[in-house]
Formats: structure tokens, C-alpha cells, sequence
């Protein structure tokens, strides 16, 4: 049973072998958020020259002489003016550490409706992720594993975002598993899974989040459906259960150790109804 699916054994294959649970009908179909390898990350990575340009050579100021014959380097020209037409945009800073996300007093509770701003996105593996002073996440440890987020809906939005990257990444799966998801039977079959199956890499091409919509909320639980687009076409969306406890969210799995349970993927015209939101 995957994360993001339900069984599905096939009536052609004698049912005899089990299905790793990041490779379930529902995951590979859906392809929401665990994927493996990025397309928009590839191209990122892969496309971009990493050769450093060849710089000319400078050209040494030409030297001049005084009237007393001792030669000079001062310039011979008035200096260099900038361009008033030139300008720069500040690029938001990562999150300090320590502070922001759980330890932020009295967060704002309104259900965010626009793309939060202030955001920096950082790459998890081949997936980007958001994070904000305010909301977090304010807290990582030795492993990278992160925690620590606002206890508001913009908090939960981005604990899930941040779940849903660093749990699809094999050298974190079981350390989110069990750090970051709420104790329960549902976490339970998800390790024991994990440990049968191990999180594959570069497996089920996926795409990068896309938006968000926060379909419920109360202050120990939010119901965050997260988008992710796959090409110019095609969007996938599943809604998140996350939960407060121990002072954080954390997600909440189904007993049978999927996000979803019996619930596929929504696959979307558009992100109508979502707050569009992805990294660069």
C-alpha cells in the first residue's frame, strides 16, 4: 500500500507479488508529489551551462607621465557613473533558524487566499520547497530533516509542502516517517513498508508543486490539497491531512499507511479554485 494509493493488485499478474508502496496504482496514475525524478528540476539542472564563462583579460590603464617625468597610474578619465536605470530586486533571504514557525506568537489565522510572499524555495532532492520566516519551517536537524511551523493555516500549508518533499527523498523517508508524521497505526504500516520496500530513486516521473487549497481547517487539524503540474497540460491534486501535535504539524496517515486511502488523485483542468504557487 503506497502513501498516496490504494491496492490495486492486478488480475493478469496472479497476484503473487506484492507492490512496492511508492509503486501503487494510485501513486503511479495520480503521480502526486512522490515522483522521483523532476522534469522542471532536470532541465534546471542538466540544461544550465556549469562551465564558468571565460572571462577577458583586463586591460591595464594606459600610464601617463607628469610634468616632472615620474610616470602615474591615476586615472585619465572623470569616473564611471552609474546607470540611474538600473535597478535590483531584493531576493528574500532563507529563514533564520531558531526563530519564525512554531515559536511565532499569535500567527495570523485567516485562510491564506494569495501566494504567500517573503518565500524563498530550496530543492529537496529534484523537488522544490517553500519556506518562510514567519511560517516556517524554523527548525532542522542533524539529518536535514525540518519541523517547526506556524500554528496557523499558512503554517499547515507549508509543513505540508515540506513533508511532501523531504518524505519522497530516500535518505530522509525513514526520519520523516518518524519525526515528522503523527504516531498512529497508519505511520506504523508505513515504516514497516518502507523497510519492505525502500523509497526508489529516479522512479514514476512527476512535476513540482503547483499551488495549494485549504479545504478545511481547525486549530489540531487542516485538510491542505496540494497541486503538482506535470507538463503544460496535465495538474494532479490530493488533498493532505495534517494534524497539530507535540507543538507542530505533522501529517496523518490512513491505516493503511497512504496519505489518501481509497482517494485518488484529482486530475485538473486548471488551478482554478488554487492559490497558484511553485517555485522558480
Amino acid at each position: 500500500m503506497g502513501l498516496f494509493s490504494r491496492s490495486s493488485g492486478s488480475d493478469d499478474d496472479g497476484g503473487d507479488e506484492s507492490t512496492g508502496f511508492w509503486q501503487e496504482r494510485g501513486f503511479v496514475a495520480g503521480a502526486v508529489i512522490l515522483g522521483a525524478v523532476v522534469i522542471c528540476a532536470l532541465l534546471w539542472v542538466f540544461t544550465r551551462d556549469t562551465t564558468p564563462e571565460a572571462q577577458p583579460s583586463p586591460t591595464p590603464l594606459p600610464t601617463v607621465t607628469d610634468p616632472t617625468g615620474r610616470p602615474t597610474e591615476d586615472p585619465t578619465g572623470p569616473p564611471a557613473t552609474p546607470d540611474p536605470t538600473t535597478t535590483s530586486t531584493p531576493t528574500p533571504k532563507p529563514p533564520v533558524l531558531g526563530s519564525g514557525g512554531c515559536k511565532t506568537a499569535k500567527p495570523p489565522q485567516g485562510i491564506p487566499r494569495v501566494a504567500p510572499v517573503g518565500v524563498t524555495w530550496q530543492f529537496e532532492s529534484d523537488m522544490l520547497f517553500p519556506l518562510q520566516q514567519q511560517a516556517g519551517p524554523a527548525a532542522m536537524d542533524r539529518n536535514g530533516v525540518r519541523s517547526c511551523f506556524a500554528h496557523s493555516p499558512t503554517g499547515a500549508v507549508f509543513a505540508t509542502f515540506v513533508l511532501l518533499a523531504q518524505i519522497k527523498n530516500p535518505a530522509l523517508t525513514a526520519d520523516v516517517l518518524a519525526t515528522r508524521v503523527a504516531p498512529g497505526p497508519g505511520r506504523d504500516a508505513a515504516v514497516a513498508q518502507n523497510r519492505a520496500t525502500p523509497t526508489p530513486r529516479d522512479e514514476n516521473r512527476s512535476g513540482q508543486f503547483a499551488g495549494f487549497k485549504v479545504i478545511d481547517y481547525e486549530p489540531d487539524r487542516a485538510i491542505i490539497s496540494i497541486a503538482v503540474r506535470f507538463d503544460e497540460r496535465t495538474i494532479g491534486a490530493l488533498p493532505v491531512t495534517m494534524v497539530w501535535t507535540g507543538k507542530d504539524w505533522k501529517g496523518k496517515l490512513q491505516p493503511d499507511g497512504s496519505f489518501n486511502g481509497s482517494t485518488q488523485p484529482d486530475l485538473l483542468g486548471s488551478l482554478e479554485s488554487y492559490v497558484g504557487f511553485q517555485g522558480a
